[in-house]
């Protein structure tokens, strides 16, 4: 593959770039729109839509934090600052997110921020229930329905530790509160209120889990952990392409309506890369996976594995879930 290829050169941006700012700017129409007079017609139909919107700026959020639509990085922040996704900072998305594109430490429990694997020997200790409830939400159905409340609620109580020492972890929540700010001003007018806003927010979270749930995998070689999932349909459009996740991590920088051509142009290396992790769609995960497991939770790869069990004795255990994010 030619690295000097313009599609990959910093030097061929655009000082805008048009495809992401309009569609932030519909996501953002349709949000209130939703929010406010479609509410009044439809309520149903009001919050898939407040749904919808949610999810597709959850995706521009990530497309901001890897330089997008702008080069100047508290552009694009600012074009994301109002919380319309309240459970998550966009700071700690950014630091956690950018943490976990170093590819080496993908799935590991300790270093990956959004790894849902667990070190073997903490899984063992957790009680029958709890393995009950995380082995079931190791199902897509699972991961959709009940992974936003898992995620949120290991994800918040992880923050809070943070906030007692962290001074970065601290900016970034005090930040978020002026984004929430704005949430609660808008939703104290808007016909929806809180209720319904909280509903569609949940059905967002579940939408993404859809693209988060095997994006990476248990492998040797951490050049094939990386999925993708070759669907040009509307999850595509609603993950921003994301699910072409290997050339994303290849290529992070690369805005997201570049990415399909892409990977077209260099499909063979691509599968190469990542040992034939692929999927032709989502309709085919749903087919595999909407009610049974893809991988156990458990790591498979780290039970004898020396250097874990050094950290275990040394009092390193992670987090359940440490993935609140989307």
């Amino acid at each position: 593959m030619d690295q000097s290829d313009p599609v990959l050169s910093h030097r061929s941006r655009a000082a805008v770039e048009w495809p992401t700012l309009s569609v932030l700017i519909v996501t953002y129409g349709l949000w209130a729109f939703g929010t406010t007079t479609l509410y009044t017609l439809s309520p149903v139909l009001a919050v898939i839509v407040t749904a919808l919107a949610i999810t597709q700026y959850s995706s521009l959020q990530h497309e901001a934090l890897h330089g997008h639509p702008f080069q100047t990085p508290w552009l694009n922040e600012a074009l994301v600052f109002p919380a319309l996704f309240p459970t998550v900072p966009y700071g700690r998305f950014r630091a956690t997110h950018l943490a976990h594109h170093h590819d080496p430490i993908l799935t590991d429990p300790y270093d990956d921020p959004e790894s849902n694997y667990l070190d073997p020997v903490v899984w063992a200790r957790q009680p029958r229930w709890m393995q009950h409830v995380l082995s079931a939400n190791n199902t897509l159905l699972g991961r959709m329905v009940i992974g936003p409340l898992i995620g949120t609620i290991f994800w918040l109580r992880s923050e809070a530790r943070l906030l007692r020492h962290d001074r970065a972890v601290q900016r970034d929540w005090l930040l978020h509160l002026g984004g929430l700010a704005l949430l609660v001003l808008w939703l104290a007018y808007a016909p929806m209120g809180w209720v319904g806003y909280l509903i569609a927010f949940y059905i967002a979270a579940g939408l993404l889990k859809i693209r988060t749930y095997l994006e990476h995998r248990a492998h040797e070689a951490a050049r094939a952990r990386t999925v993708v999932v070759e669907d040009r349909g509307p999850l595509a459009l609603l993950f921003l392409n994301n699910n072409l996740h290997v050339v994303h991590h290849m290529h992070p920088q690369v805005a997201w309506y570049r990415l399909p051509a892409l990977y077209a142009a260099n499909r063979d290396h691509y599968l190469r890369r990542n040992d034939g992790y692929a999927y032709r769609s989502y309709a085919q995960i749903f087919a595999r996976h909407f009610f049974r497991a893809k991988d156990p939770v458990p790591h498979p790869l780290m039970q004898a594995d020396a250097a874990y069990t050094i950290r275990r004795n040394v009092g390193v255990v992670p987090e359940l879930s440490k993935n609140g994010t989307p």
